[in-house]
């Protein structure tokens, strides 16, 4: 999604929610949660060097992002896990281009470290991929160009390795040819992958699409362009391609799709190889709640490991905002332990970001430092002129997660509807209607067995009742203790397998309010 695209009104909403069982009261729907990095449009993207040649050196944690004006590719660096920055350089331009337009290496900003060689990059070389834009004498953007540069020594030293596509145009041209967004990868036989947006291909029909180029000799050179996702009628807009890798070898591609029935909607495909994503007329896989709230504009995915087993892990992903009922705000995180496969569900996100302008939080980063708690780096607008994207700041913050609560508004509902709550866990509740007909159906999947404390959070309407709860329809007893807010917790211990359960809520005798539904693994087993 370039800059011209859309203009968009965004709700200030829901602040973080507490991690625990209890959970704060009366929060302050515009608090902001995060510490002030620097100024910063949007974009970030962050890498853990682990495959260096100086050992020393891993561990170490690199970010850049896109700043207001043309001074280049900010690049920060942590020596302690990201829980503090410095400022290293600017990454600046170096095509020498031979026209009368003036270039900078300025936008979309995707950093990664090669694992392995590629051509005659060593592996631990870091990969910068950005867009260059090239102004007319008048000041005006009437080029791009998505360049490839390359660091042997941890981004102290920069050298420009070739130009994966260019385009022409600027952004507010009806007949723009724009290319936007890349997103570099090396695959397991060594070749380098580069996907991107672009919006080359108006006259076929597609407004603009999602496609990638193969490179052998480390991205000095790329082959043709293959086509990943089109959406032909001159209208909708797949932009923002991610991908990330599974623990079985497989790829995940995430993207938006702006201008689409539901606008904004994130879809995600699979790949085997990383190269064919399928049908490209295919949108893939809504990332969507059982409830139908779905994530919106500008996604990050990422795979991430829980605990020791390697294969064990949840996908992530994060969002400029939302739709279909969820935050517009764009502050959850939303996963699914299942490989995208079924519901997904939402947690608070670590980083609590203010909206206004379309670039707060215009693609987001994450990484699971070494003590488990999860980092995120996300692009916040200004208490004063929210409006102007120019003066965003980035935020990061790191908080531990347990993917363990499932909120009641991302259920399945039968005879129940969703309601803002600021003393709810995210903002929002589920109100279900009294036995039989109300219901809040969980489906779960599971990765480890165990027994595990079950927990609902709920209150009544001013009558007695309580929830029943099923665990693939069998019966849970519960025992009752009050809560914060005129909140009560209906606790049972149940023993699950992994894989596939359904958890039912069902209403009492009357009408009653559930948060969330809670599953912890009982500690000792």
């Amino acid at each position: 999604m370039h800059r011209s695209i859309q203009t968009l009104t965004l709700a200030m909403v829901l602040a973080l929610a507490s991690t625990g069982t209890a959970v704060a009261a009366h929060r302050d729907p515009d608090a902001v949660v995060g510490t002030r990095l620097a100024d910063g449009t949007g974009y970030p993207s962050l890498v853990r060097l682990s495959h260096q040649a100086d050992s020393s050196a891993d561990g170490r944690v690199l970010l850049v992002f896109e700043q207001h004006g043309l001074a280049g590719v900010p690049l920060w660096r942590s020596d302690d896990d990201g829980a503090h920055w410095h400022f290293q350089q600017n990454v600046v331009d170096q095509a020498a281009h031979h026209d009368a337009l003036h270039w900078q290496l300025r936008w979309q900003p995707n950093l990664t470290e090669a694992w392995r060689d590629s051509g005659p990059l060593k592996g631990g070389t870091l990969l910068l991929a950005a867009n260059a834009t090239g102004d007319n004498t008048q000041g005006r953007l009437v080029a791009e160009d998505l360049q490839l540069y390359a660091s042997s020594d941890q981004g102290r030293h920069w050298h420009y390795r070739g130009s994966i596509v260019r385009g022409g145009g600027n952004p507010s041209d009806k007949d723009n040819q724009g290319v936007w967004e890349p997103n570099v990868h090396i695959l397991d036989d060594g070749r380098m992958v580069a996907y991107y947006s672009s919006e080359q291909h108006k006259a076929e029909g597609y407004n603009q699409l999602l496609a990638h180029k193969v490179s052998t000799d480390g991205g000095a050179s790329w082959g043709p362009e293959h086509v990943d996702v089109a959406i032909g009628g001159g209208v909708q807009r797949p932009g923002m391609a991610v991908v990330a890798r599974l623990p079985d070898g497989r790829y995940v591609m995430t993207y938006e799709n702006i201008d689409g029935p539901d606008n904004g909607q994130v879809f995600f495909k699979t790949s085997a190889d990383g190269l064919d994503f399928g049908d490209p007329h295919d949108h893939g896989t809504p990332v969507m709640t059982a409830a139908g709230g779905w994530p919106a504009a500008c996604p990050t995915v990422q795979w991430l490991p829980l605990g020791e087993d390697p294969k064990h892990g949840v996908l992530v992903v994060l969002a400029e905002r939302a739709g279909g009922g969820a935050d517009p705000g764009g502050r959850s995180l939303w996963w699914n332990a299942n490989d995208g496969h079924g519901p997904w569900w939402r947690l608070p996100a670590p980083v609590q970001k203010r909206t206004g302008n379309i670039h707060a939080g215009w693609t987001q980063a994450l990484m699971v430092r070494r003590d488990g708690a999860l980092l995120q780096v996300s692009s916040s607008s200004d208490a004063q002129a929210p409006e102007d994207a120019a003066r965003n700041v980035m935020l990061y913050a790191s908080r531990k997660i347990d993917f363990d609560r499932y909120e009641a508004e991302d259920a399945a509902r039968h005879a129940a509807v969703r309601i803002d709550d600021p003393t709810a866990s995210l903002g929002g509740k589920a109100r279900v209607a009294s036995s039989p007909d109300g219901a809040l159906d969980f489906p779960l999947h599971l990765l480890r067995t165990g027994p595990r404390e079950l927990s609902v959070r709920w209150q009544d309407l001013g009558f007695a009742t309580a929830p029943v709860v099923s665990v693939d329809g069998q019966p849970v007893a519960l025992t009752e203790s009050p809560d914060r807010d005129g909140w009560q917790i209906a606790r049972g211990t149940v023993a699950l397998a992994p894989g596939d359960h359904l958890v039912t809520v069902r209403g009492g005798a009357h009408a009653m309010d559930v948060d969330y539904l809670q599953l912890v693994p009982v500690t000792g087993h």
